[in-house]
C-alpha cells in the first residue's frame, strides 16, 4: 500500500465524522449515500467506499442491503483515528495485529469460562462436528473455524471485546486462511478446537487457556 493511500482513508473518515457532527446524526441514523458523500466531500466514490468499509470493519457503521448505511456507535473519533492510522501505516502492523488478537481472545476465553451458557457450549460442539464433516469431504471449514472462535468471544458477554476481536480478525482473514491451508495444519486445528471445547464445557479455565494459547501459537498467522 502506498504512503498516500492511508492519508486518503483517514481524511475521508475525518470528513465523514464532521458530517455526522454537523448533521447531528446519532446511533441508528442513516448516513448519506455513497454518491452524496462523494459529492459533499469532493472525493472519488472509491475513496468513500473504502473509508466506509474501514468504519464497518470497526463495527461503527453497518450496511443494510437495499436500505443504506447506518450508524451503530461512532463514539470518540480519536480512538478510530489511532487504530486506523496504526493499521494502515505501520509496516509491522500485521505482527502486532496478530499479537493483539491473541491477547483479546485469551482474555475473552477466561471470561467465557465463567459466563458461557449451555446453549453456547452446544453451539461449539456443533461447529466442531460440522468442521470435521467438511474436512472429511475435502473441504476447508474456514467459516466453522471463524464461528468457533467468535462463539467463544461472544460467550464472554463483553461487547467491547467482541467488537475489537471482530475488527482484528477482519483485517487478518487472509493470513488466517493461509495458516489453515498449511499441510497438516487443519487436522491439528480441529483436534485443538475439540480440546478447547471440552475444557470450556467443564468450565476449566486453566485447561481452556492452555489449550487456546497452544492453538493460537501453532496457528502462526
Amino acid at each position: 500500500m502506498s504512503s498516500e493511500q492511508p492519508k486518503v482513508y483517514l481524511e475521508v473518515i475525518k470528513q465523514i465524522n464532521n458530517i455526522i457532527n454537523e448533521d447531528q446524526l446519532a446511533s441508528g441514523d442513516k448516513l448519506p449515500s455513497e454518491r452524496e458523500l462523494s459529492d459533499r466531500l469532493d472525493v472519488g466514490r472509491s475513496s468513500v467506499r473504502e473509508a466506509l468499509r474501514a468504519l464497518e470493519l470497526l463495527d461503527l457503521i453497518e450496511t443494510r442491503r437495499g436500505e443504506g448505511t447506518y450508524i451503530k456507535a461512532f463514539g470518540s473519533y480519536r480512538l478510530v483515528e489511532i487504530l486506523l492510522s496504526f493499521l494502515l501505516k505501520d509496516e509491522n502492523a500485521r505482527k502486532d495485529l496478530t499479537e493483539t488478537r491473541r491477547i483479546v481472545e485469551l482474555e475473552a476465553l477466561k471470561l467465557a469460562c465463567e459466563r458461557i451458557t449451555d446453549e453456547a457450549v452446544n453451539q461449539l460442539q456443533m461447529l466442531v462436528n460440522q468442521a470435521k464433516e467438511e474436512w472429511s469431504h475435502g473441504d476447508l471449514p474456514v467459516e466453522e473455524d471463524y464461528l468457533f472462535h467468535k462463539t467463544i468471544v461472544e460467550a464472554s458477554h463483553n461487547r467491547l471485546l467482541l467488537n475489537l476481536w471482530v475488527s482484528l480478525v477482519e483485517y487478518n482473514k487472509v493470513a488466517i486462511e493461509r495458516s489453515l491451508k498449511r499441510e497438516g495444519r487443519m487436522l491439528v486445528s480441529l483436534n485443538e478446537h475439540e480440546e478447547v471445547y471440552h475444557a470450556l464445557k467443564s468450565r476449566d479455565q486453566q485447561r481452556a487457556t492452555e489449550a487456546m494459547r497452544r492453538h493460537l501459537e501453532n496457528s502462526r498467522f
